[in-house]
């Protein structure tokens, strides 16, 4: 009887045994479908999730490479009118410049014996700074510079920038050159030498030197200025290099609060006109060394024509009284009376300027000897032509 029981027992348990088998079989099977349907399901939801995002991501790079060329068109449209209007107002401050100029020119030659003519220079001194500044922001915006028609001496050049600068009694021509510019050259070449010295003045003590050599250097003629300055670490130095390079003209709302046109100026008529400036150097001094090296294109050698040799004009040549002019006066002894005292006087005035032909007689005070200099080693480029403060188009 127990046997019984035990192998119904037993039967029952496998039977129970199976059906579990089978219900877990049937379970996992159900099981396996159901996952292999969430992960196809998961799938294309993947698909279609990942087919949205790069649809928006799409969007997104289409919608950024709109803002971005508004945000350019706007940029430019608002660069382009801030030059037109500095540029409308530079060449009205430019025009004032040069009618200012010619004004104080002609009352140097019609006056140039006045006291007054001191302060003349300093006024015409700082109406030439002047000038520069409103010139280099009109190249910044694009206007072109003025051109002449003559050559002029490379030694007139650089004492005509030099001229153009604050501290101008600190720059030193060390010798002439015999070599001339080429017409189409003066201006900007005077444009850039002007800026390179106004920043060696700026960037050394105030009573530092500044020195300006002429180097012929295979087919290239090399304006050199030395000066004692702070010099340049190696960013600023290359920073100065990608400017003076022209490849990209900085934006004028990159200038800064207080902009600084002097390089990037440099730069951009460099390129324009064909040569290559470099501020890498360093001077002697242990400053900065500036080279503006010019092409055998925008150069060539002086002419000096054999002119007749002219005998200067005599003016007031004061006759000295002999004894035979006036009586002899003697005193009750016998002896000669002691006559009036003469003021010496020189026996030739000069009437005659090595830069168009004016009588042009300076004094030395307050430092106008040399500011004076400076103005007749100049005074041949302003005759030959005055350019239209505006400049040309085809410059």
């Amino acid at each position: 009887m127990n046997q019984d029981v035990l192998i119904w027992c037993l039967g029952s348990v496998a039977v129970i045994a199976a059906a579990a088998v089978v219900a877990l079989v049937a379970r996992n099977r159900a099981l396996g479908a159901r996952r292999r349907q969430f992960e196809t399901e998961s799938a294309q939801s993947l698909a279609e999730a990942q087919s949205r995002l790069s649809a928006a991501l799409s969007d997104l790079q289409k919608f950024r490479a709109e803002q971005d060329d508004a945000l350019r068109d706007a940029e430019r449209t608002a660069e382009e009118s801030t030059k037109a209007v500095l540029k409308g107002a530079v060449r009205f401050l430019q025009s004032l410049a040069a009618e200012q100029t010619t004004l104080l020119d002609g009352i140097q030659r019609k006056h140039g014996g006045h006291a007054v003519l001191s302060d003349l220079l300093d006024v015409n001194h700082a109406t030439a700074q002047m000038a520069r500044k409103a010139q280099g922001i009109a190249v910044m915006c694009g206007a072109p510079l003025s051109r002449r028609s003559q050559p002029a001496s490379v030694f007139d050049v650089v004492r005509n920038a030099q001229g153009q600068i604050r501290n101008f009694n600190r720059v030193e021509i060390m010798q002439q050159s015999g070599i001339a510019l080429k017409a189409s050259a003066v201006s900007p070449v005077a444009l850039a030498v002007a800026e390179l010295l106004d920043n060696a003045a700026s960037f050394s003590q105030h009573d530092a030197p500044i020195e300006v050599t002429f180097q012929r250097v295979q087919k290239n003629l090399c304006i050199v200025i030395d000066d004692a300055g702070v010099g340049m670490n190696d960013e600023d130095r290359q920073k100065a290099t990608t400017l003076l390079s022209g490849d990209t003209a900085p934006r004028l709302s990159q200038l800064g609060a207080q902009p600084k046109f002097g390089l990037p100026v440099v730069g951009l008529i460099a390129r324009q006109y064909g040569f290559k400036v470099d501020v890498t150097g360093v001077s002697r001094y242990g400053g900065v060394r500036a080279v503006v090296l010019l092409p055998e294109e925008l150069w060539t050698m002086e002419e000096t024509p054999q002119a007749p040799a002219q005998e200067a004009p005599v003016r007031r040549i004061r006759r000295i009284p002999t004894r035979e002019d006036e009586p002899e006066s003697r005193t009750v002894h016998g002896l000669p009376k002691r006559g009036e005292r003469q003021s010496p006087t020189a026996s030739v005035t000069d009437t005659g300027s090595s830069t168009g032909g004016a009588t042009r007689p300076f004094k030395r005070a307050r430092g106008v000897g040399g500011l004076a200099a400076i103005q007749r080693g100049t005074m041949s480029g302003r005759a030959a032509e005055a350019p239209s403060p505006e400049g040309t188009e085809n410059a």
